[in-house]
C-alpha cells in the first residue's frame, strides 16, 4: 500500500514542526576562558539521548527535540557545569528553562526561568594531580601505633635494669606471676577457657594468702615492737 505524495510530504511537515533545534552558547570565564581549554566537550540531554557539538566561540545546537522535559548538562573532562531543566512545549513558543539541582525531583516546577537561547557557565575546574607531602617527623611520632612501638621499644631494654635492682623477694613474686599470666594466655589461645578461668582463681587465692601473712608479719613486728619497749619501761 503506498501512500500519496501529498499526504507523506504532510507527515513529514508535521514531524519536523513537533521537534526543536534548541540553541545556546557556552559563556567563558575564569574557569574555562577557551575551546582550546574546555577540550573535547558535547552538551547533552538526558546522560546523551541527544547532544550537540560545541563551535570555537562556544555556540551548540542540538536538532531535532522532540516535545517534553529533558535535563540538560555539559560532558567535559576537566570542567563542571551546571545543569538547566529544559521544557520544550508541543506549542510555537520557546521552550521553559529552569535552573537544575542534581538529585532534586521534577516536579514541582521551580518558578524561576532563564532566559533563551540558553547560556552556560562552568562552576569550576576539576584538578586530578594532588602534591605530594613531604616527610614530616613529627606527624610520623604522632601516631598511635608509632607511640606502642616506641613504648615497647623503651620497655625492653629497660625492663633489665628494673629487675636487677629489685628486691629477690620481689623479682621471684615478680617472676611467678609473669609464668602464670604466660600459661593463662597460652590456654586461651588454645581455646581452653575453663583451665583460663580456673588459673585466674588461682591467681587470686595465692594473692590473698600472701597479703594476709604480710599483714599478720607486720602485726607480730609491732606486738614485739610494743612488748620490748614495755619491758624497757619496767626496767
Amino acid at each position: 500500500m503506498h501512500l500519496p505524495r501529498s499526504l507523506f510530504f504532510l507527515l513529514c511537515a508535521a514531524c519536523t514542526t513537533l521537534a526543536f533545534d534548541l540553541k545556546g552558547r557556552i559563556q567563558w570565564n575564569e574557569h574555562c576562558n577557551d575551546l582550546g581549554e574546555l577540550g573535547q566537550a558535547k552538551v547533552v540531554l538526558d546522560d546523551g539521548k541527544l547532544y550537540g557539538g560545541v563551535t570555537q566561540d562556544g555556540g551548540f545546537t542540538i536538532r531535532n527535540v522532540p516535545s517534553g522535559t529533558y535535563i540538560m548538562s555539559v560532558v567535559a573532562h576537566d570542567h563542571v557545569f551546571q545543569q538547566l531543566r529544559v521544557d520544550i512545549l508541543d506549542t510555537d513558543t520557546l521552550p521553559e528553562i529552569r535552573p537544575y539541582t542534581p538529585g532534586t525531583p521534577l516536579s514541582p516546577v521551580a518558578p524561576v526561568t532563564l532566559p533563551y537561547p540558553i547560556t552556560l557557565a562552568a562552576l569550576s575546574k576539576l584538578d586530578y594531580y594532588t602534591q605530594q607531602q613531604a616527610f614530616n617527623l613529627l606527624g610520623m611520632f604522632q601516631s598511635p601505633m608509632m607511640l606502642m612501638m616506641l613504648f615497647g621499644g623503651v620497655m625492653v631494654f629497660i625492663t633489665p635494669y628494673l629487675m636487677k635492682n629489685m628486691d629477690p623477694d620481689t623479682l621471684k613474686d615478680f617472676e611467678k606471676r609473669h609464668a602464670k599470666i604466660s600459661g593463662i594466655q597460652s590456654q586461651l589461645q588454645s581455646g581452653d577457657l575453663k583451665g583460663s578461668l580456673s588459673s585466674l582463681m588461682t591467681v587470686g587465692d595465692d594473692e590473698a594468702p600472701a597479703a594476709a601473712s604480710g599483714r599478720q608479719d607486720a602485726k607480730q613486728s609491732q606486738s614485739g615492737s610494743r612488748q620490748r619497749t614495755g619491758k624497757n619501761r619496767k626496767r
